[in-house]
């Protein structure tokens, strides 16, 4: 993978020396009190990412998406409109979850258990014995959360007021993801895991390549040489709280086992053909969504906190197009299950750490996992900032 040019790319020896060097406090891990601080400092008030607008095709499509960290269940709607929004899953006459659907499509939204309807935008279409009540109906629409889109992804955002836009928060990667072929996907497949580990230290794995030759020996071959041992990329990126990094690639890579070769040549005629072939990127998204983009496909990962020692991991693959030939078949399923297996090669041993990290009181982290201490920092630096303003009143 390639940094992006929205990334200002810095040796190793130069990040380490602005980032700082030696151990840090391993409490962050596991500290169930260092977690309400994450939870209300960054993921209460940060966009996150929860699906793509090719999942509400039409007016009247919705999905469901259960947010523990936030303690609630959210609704994503397509409304008449054709704008998307967001609620709370929550009839507003006592609190009764609407849709227990995971995903569909309907003009109206009743509760089953006092029969209140709701429309696409919200707002309360009707409740039996309204006369009853004494409050009006437009008080009683559903309670609104802040949503946006960038090159596809749907964002939301808990905060009353969000102190930044989407495209502020992302910077001037908001116009780079525009041009990626995740802003045209029409389609996605999705596999979804949960992990007995906290979310930094799930996506630590995924920041840093000192593993590769003894977590993945086969995957990881295309990287790894004897003048090369550890896959170290070349350069890593930052723009403000994001990270991403260039990786350094085998100019002689081992022969491809057939099956996998007949599936990249496939998938990469496909792509171009369907234009969505994508350039090299990785983007390392805060505060817990992984970007990753190769000529043959493209994928996110969100790292969504359960409490502070799980995480409910979500890969999708983004793809052009229908399933219309036996080909296409193919090679999506190959590189959905391509990206799963190498991921399965990570759990146990991330869950190892986990188990592991109360019996240590710091972390050693060398030069070349500078992105793993630039995501500690970040969240190290938000949490300060959110202590600051709750002082100042």
């Amino acid at each position: 993978m390639t940094a992006p040019p929205s990334m200002k790319m810095q040796s190793v020896e130069d990040a380490a020396a602005r980032l700082g060097r030696g151990p840090v406090s391993s409490a962050p891990y596991f500290d169930p009190a260092h977690w309400e601080l994450e939870r209300q400092a960054i993921f209460l008030r940060t966009w996150i990412h929860v699906g793509h607008v090719c999942e509400l095709p039409e007016a009247g499509s919705f999905f469901r998406r259960e947010v523990e960290f936030a303690r609630t269940s959210l609704l994503i709607v397509r409304g008449r409109d054709g704008d998307i929004r967001a609620f709370h899953n929550v009839c507003t006459h006592r609190g009764t979850q609407l849709v227990e659907d995971a995903a569909g499509k309907r003009s109206l939204f009743t509760c089953r258990y006092h029969g209140w309807t709701f429309g696409g935008d919200g707002e309360l279409v009707g409740a039996p014995d309204f006369e009853r009540f004494t409050v009006a109906k437009e008080d009683c629409g559903l309670k609104r959360v802040a949503l946006e889109v960038c090159a596809g992804l749907i964002f939301v955002n808990f905060a009353k007021a969000p102190r930044e836009s989407l495209r502020e928060f992302l910077g001037p990667i908001a116009d780079e993801l525009e041009t990626l072929p995740v802003a045209k996907a029409t389609g996605v497949s999705e596999y979804v895991y949960e992990i007995n580990a906290n979310w930094k230290l799930n996506f630590d794995n995924f920041q840093e390549n000192y593993h590769l030759r003894f977590i993945h020996p086969r995957t990881g071959a295309a990287i790894v040489t004897p003048e090369h041992p550890f896959g170290y990329p070349i350069a890593y990126g930052f723009c403000g709280p994001h990270r991403s990094q260039t990786l350094w690639q085998n100019p002689s890579p081992p022969p491809m086992p057939p099956v996998q070769r007949e599936a990249l040549t496939r998938a990469f005629k496909l792509a171009q053909q369907d234009g969505f072939d994508s350039p090299k990127v990785d983007f390392k998204l805060f505060p817990c969504l992984h970007l990753v983009g190769q000529a043959t496909y493209f994928f996110s990962h969100t790292m969504m906190p359960l409490d502070v020692e799980h995480t409910r991991g979500t890969i999708r693959y983004y793809w052009v197009g229908p399933n219309d030939s036996a080909s296409r078949l193919f090679t999506r399923e190959y590189s959905m299950m391509a990206i799963r297996d190498v991921h399965a090669e990570d759990r146990g041993i991330i869950e190892a750490g986990q188990r592991g990290i109360r019996s240590i009181d710091r972390i050693n982290f060398q030069d070349h996992e500078i992105l793993l201490r630039h995501l500690y920092e970040t969240v190290r630096q938000k949490i300060e900032d959110y202590k600051r303003e709750r002082l100042a009143g």
